[in-house]
């Protein structure tokens, strides 16, 4: 389709070539015609009205934005069935009651995606942050999910148990046939009916499961050079530390500009976490707990993430369909 810019130009062109036109068969004929002939046939051209620029304008406008309309009728559907399902844009009284009995202070601004907790703690500031970006990328990759989900699963049961020697069947083992194997002992639980069994409870009632939220953990100290941080996963009602960092500059540990970020690449921050010494390990969990970092923290971030996921997804839809009918 042209272009209004190259309609406006092609117009003036066009009523112009007719006399152009005219011209030349004057220039070229053999006999000249009579004053007669000449307004004889400028009478029998016809006369068109030179369109404006305001009217082509006007014109092309019109044409577009067919589906405005029927898209912003589409945007106020989902907004009013988000509003339906929404219990109310006000903090839910659960999420409510451990901000009102826990340390935590919440920074939360409408439209962003982070979120972050502060407190003190003696001469220490902790700041922990995460993000709703954890929940859109479960939904864009659900697959990515149960693996995670498969990683923090350490479920015994799924392990495989001590194989029997030879083909006798004991009282606590299950006949494979004729395999190599032969056959395997029966955990105590899989006695119980599959019914009565705690962990297909969740899977049969529909419930949907917690997800993984990453955790950004600083932790630095008034008139000491230095911060610590922690990278660290809450699901499932506990806190599982992935990596642990000292910056010998703490606005190294945040890194919000580009500078800090490419600097501390060519740090030494410390070994990967899971080469420590497992009783270190442990004690750096304590360390985290005694500040606050438990299993209600744990059970609180996921839930507050979906909460603001949902708030933040309807603003978006009422943003956008403004815009559409602006």
């Amino acid at each position: 389709m042209l272009s209004i810019r190259s309609i406006a130009r092609a117009v003036p062109r066009t009523l112009s070539r007719p006399s152009t036109q005219f011209s030349r068969r004057s220039l070229t004929s053999l006999s000249r015609p009579s004053h007669f002939q000449q307004s004889f046939r400028l009478a029998a051209i016809p006369q068109r009205a030179a369109l404006s620029t305001s009217q082509i304008l006007k014109q092309t406008a019109a044409k577009e934005g067919t589906t405005d309309e029927e898209l912003s009728a589409k945007f106020a559907d989902e907004l009013k069935l988000e509003r339906e399902n929404s219990d109310s844009s006000d903090l839910p009284p659960h999420l409510k009651e451990f901000l009102d009995s826990s340390p935590f202070q919440v920074q939360d601004t409408l439209g962003d995606e982070e979120v972050v907790l502060t407190r003190s703690f003696g001469n220490e500031k902790l700041r922990i942050s995460f993000t709703i970006a954890d929940l859109n990328a479960i939904d864009s990759d659900p697959d990515a999910y149960s693996q995670d989900r498969a990683m923090y699963d350490t479920s015994d049961t799924d392990l495989p148990t001590e194989t029997q020697s030879g083909g006798a069947q004991s009282k606590n083992t299950i006949n494979q046939g004729r395999t190599q194997g032969g056959n395997f002992n029966v955990a105590p639980e899989d006695e119980v009916a599959p019914a009565d069994r705690e962990e297909l409870v969740d899977e049969e009632s529909g419930a949907e499961p917690s997800f993984p939220a990453r955790l950004n953990i600083t932790i630095e100290k008034e008139g000491v050079t230095g911060a610590m941080n922690f990278e660290a996963v809450a699901h499932d009602g506990s806190i599982t530390i992935e990596n642990v960092y000292f910056y010998g500059d703490g606005k190294m540990a945040e890194a919000k500009t580009a500078e800090l970020d490419w600097a501390r690449r060519s740090v030494y921050t410390g070994p990967p976490y899971g080469n420590l010494d497992e009783d270190l390990q442990v004690l750096l969990e304590k360390y985290l707990e005694e500040r606050g970092v438990n299993t209600a923290l744990a059970v609180w971030v996921p839930e507050y993430v979906d909460f603001k996921e949902q708030r933040e997804y309807m603003k978006w839809l009422n943003d956008t369909k403004s815009f559409i009918d602006a």
